[in-house]
C-alpha cells in the first residue's frame, strides 16, 4: 500500500526503503537524532528528498499538499497556535472536506473520538487553557478526524511523531488502543517512539535508524534483538520472558 524507494534526506537520513500495507502498525525507533521525524516529514510530504514515496500507486511528489491531506494525516510533536481557539473550533478545522454535509457522521465521529480520548469535557475551553497532555489528547483526536473512515473514504495513512511523549501511563495506554482502532479499520500507522516494550507488544513492523542510516527493517522480533539494539543505543539490553510475556531490560 506504501512504499518508500531509496528515500533521502541529504545528510540526515541516507536513502532507505520499505513498504507497509494498509492495516499495519509500524514503528521508527532510534537514539535521539537518528532521524526519526526526518523520515515521518518526509513521508508526510514536508521536506524535499530524494527518491519516491508511493501511496496506493500514486507518486505522492506528484500531488499538492492539499491533496495530499486527503490521503494522509501528520502529526508533529507538540505545538500550539498562537492565535486563541476553542477546543470545539480547533477540532472542526480537521473535518475533511468531504464529509462537511454529513452533519451526523461528523457528531458521531467526534463524539466517539472525544470520549476515547477524554477530552469530551474539554470542548469549550480554550487551548491555552489546557494541561500538555490534554493538548495531545485534542491534537490526537483532531488529526484522527482528519483520516476517520466514515467522514473520509480517501484516508490510508496516518502518520504520528512521538505521540506519547507528553502523555502519562494511563493516557499512554489509552493512546495504544486507539492506534488499534485505526488500524482495524484498515489505515496504515506508522509512528516514531521511545519506549521500546510499546514497540515490541503493539507494532507489526519496526524501522531502527541509527544517525540518519537505517540499521534494520522488518518484523518486530526480527528487528527488536539484543544485539541490534545494544549496539544501536550503546547499552546493555536484554530480552526476558515474564508471565508469558517478552519485554526488554536496559542496563
Amino acid at each position: 500500500m506504501m512504499h518508500v524507494k531509496s528515500l533521502g534526506v541529504g545528510s540526515r537520513l541516507l536513502p532507505l526503503s520499505f513498504s507497509a500495507s494498509a492495516g499495519e502498525v509500524v514503528h521508527v525507533i532510534g537514539p535521539n537524532g537518528s532521524g526519526k521525524s526526518t523520515l515521518l516529514s518526509a513521508i508526510a510530504g514536508l521536506l524535499d528528498y530524494t527518491g519516491e514515496v508511493e501511496l496506493a500507486g500514486t507518486c505522492l511528489k506528484q500531488v499538492s499538499i492539499a491533496e495530499m491531506a486527503d490521503h494522509r494525516a501528520f502529526l508533529s510533536q507538540s505545538d500550539r497556535p498562537a492565535f486563541n481557539i476553542e477546543v470545539a473550533h480547533y477540532l472542526a478545522l480537521s473535518i475533511p472536506k468531504h464529509a462537511l454535509n454529513a452533519q451526523q457522521e461528523i457528531e458521531d465521529a467526534i463524539s466517539q473520538l472525544t470520549a476515547i480520548l477524554q477530552v469530551n469535557d474539554k470542548l469549550h475551553r480554550s487551548v491555552h487553557q489546557l494541561s500538555g497532555g490534554e493538548w495531545q489528547r485534542v491534537r490526537l483526536c483532531a488529526i484522527c478526524l482528519q483520516v476517520w473512515p466514515t467522514l473520509n473514504p480517501f484516508a490510508k495513512l496516518l502518520i504520528l511523531d512521538e505521540p506519547a511523549a507528553p502523555l502519562d501511563i494511563g493516557q499512554e495506554a489509552m493512546l495504544y488502543q486507539l492506534i488499534d482502532m485505526i488500524a482495524a479499520k484498515g489505515l496504515c500507522v506508522i509512528m516514531s517512539n521511545h519506549d521500546l516494550n510499546r514497540t515490541l507488544k503493539h507494532a507489526d513492523h519496526a524501522i531502527l535508524l541509527d544517525k540518519g542510516v537505517m540499521q534494520a527493517v522488518g518484523k518486530v522480533d526480527e528487528v527488536l534483538t539484543p544485539s541490534k539494539l545494544t549496539k544501536v543505543f550503546n547499552t546493555h539490553v536484554e530480552r526476558v520472558s515474564v508471565n508469558g510475556k517478552e519485554i526488554l531490560l536496559f542496563d
